[in-house]
């Protein structure tokens, strides 16, 4: 094992070699973030190639074990990589659910033929997964879901319905909760399940949001076919993995407050906007602001570094992934007000030469709250499970 100081030379001339300039730009249009799977088409050669040498290093998942195809890094190690991409401005190559969300459970629940089936076509971006847990009647109450798996003898018959599946029009593979056995109470009887999502008696149906975007869909499922040997853990066990996935989900949201590789900060935009008087932001409210949001968003990036470190140590994120999620979400909504405001009326624009515009992206965050749990939720956990407050 190389030192840390070795280890950084080598990473920033691996990327000097690798990563290719067009990469180093900030994102502008929803199809720069690269999702992969077999509907993928890639913007640009750059951006394949970018995650071919990436994957091939296992550098989109650098702390996962290199028997799967991860990168094997040490945490140390991971960190440099971060700060490294970071200070080259690099996008991010790959985009995953199955990365941010899927993958940790399957390590963790899995069979060993189930990791080695799966997590390297997550690592190199060949799978697109979707998450099916959100139903018409079962959304914060989620135990209460009614999507059925019926034990056919060598396969389960899946039939119901999902509602704000993210990408589910675009999604190779789904992972799902089911409900294996309707006598048992809410909470037990689940299942967690993974299928194909070109499996017949599989649609989608896109729900057009106020932003303009329809990432977000209906999915329905009537009478699939899905092989025993696609049950992550235990029959009826479902929940447990349920309810781990979640912390992985809300830690992940929580991380759109922070100001990304590849997405310009809040100050840079501001300045460019409304310009600069002596090398600062002309506006000095405006200023003033932004000053603290940056503060904040600051301190937030050492709180999830702290996290992860006691998660890597084998505390588990438990219930800081609903500390995160709330406040990620708050900063996140708090960056784009501020955008707004830098854009003055001009940040109004509904359609631009990409019809991605500031207008559409602050609306969009509005969705943050609800999305992977309520802050209400989030609320009642913290104070619940980390303040210690009564019921």
């Amino acid at each position: 094992m190389v030192d840390l100081d070795t280890f950084r030379q080598q990473t920033q001339a691996w990327l000097a070699d690798n990563c290719p300039e067009s990469m180093r730009r900030p994102i502008e249009t929803e199809h720069d973030q690269c999702w992969g799977g077999r509907k993928w088409i890639f913007e640009s050669d750059d951006q394949r190639l970018w995650l071919e040498r990436m994957a091939g290093r296992g550098w989109t998942a650098p702390q996962w074990p290199a028997m799967y195809g991860g990168g094997g890094l040490s945490k140390e190690e991971s960190k440099v990589l971060r700060q490294e991409l970071a200070r080259i401005g690099a996008r991010r190559p790959l985009e995953s659910f199955g990365i941010d969300m899927l993958g940790p459970a399957l390590f963790k629940f899995a069979s060993e033929e189930q990791k080695c089936r799966f997590i390297p076509d997550i690592v190199h971006g060949r799978i697109r997964w979707c998450q099916g847990y959100s139903e018409p009647n079962a959304g914060s109450d989620l135990a209460s879901l009614q999507t059925r798996a019926e034990d056919q003898g060598d396969h389960y018959l899946v039939n119901g319905s999902k509602i704000w599946t993210s990408y589910a029009d675009k999604a190779d593979w789904i992972f799902c909760l089911v409900r294996t056995d309707s006598q048992a109470p809410k909470h037990q009887g689940i299942s967690f399940l993974l299928f194909d999502m070109a499996s017949p008696g599989v649609s989608t149906k896109p729900i057009k949001l106020i932003s303009g975007s329809s990432p977000f869909c209906e999915t329905f499922f009537t009478d699939v076919k899905v092989p025993k040997e696609n049950i992550v853990g235990e029959l009826n066990k479902g929940w447990d993995i349920a309810k781990y996935l979640l912390t992985h989900e809300r830690a992940m949201i929580g991380e759109f407050g922070l100001a990304m590789a590849g997405r310009e900060t809040v100050s840079h935009m501001a300045l460019r906007g409304i310009g600069s008087r002596d090398g600062r932001l002309s506006d000095g409210a405006l200023r003033a602001d932004i000053s603290d949001y940056e503060i904040d968003e600051m301190a937030f990036a050492l709180t999830i570094e702290r996290v992860v470190d006691e998660a890597k140590a084998g505390q588990g994120t438990g219930a800081a992934s609903s500390l995160l999620k709330y406040y990620g979400t708050e900063l996140n909504k708090i960056r784009y007000e501020l955008l707004m405001a830098a854009g003055g009326t001009g940040a109004l624009a509904w359609k631009g030469e990409e019809d991605v515009t500031l207008a559409k992206h602050w609306l969009r965050t509005k969705g943050n709250s609800i999305e992977g749990g309520t802050s209400e939720v989030q609320l009642n956990i913290i104070a619940r499970r980390i303040l210690g407050l009564p019921a």
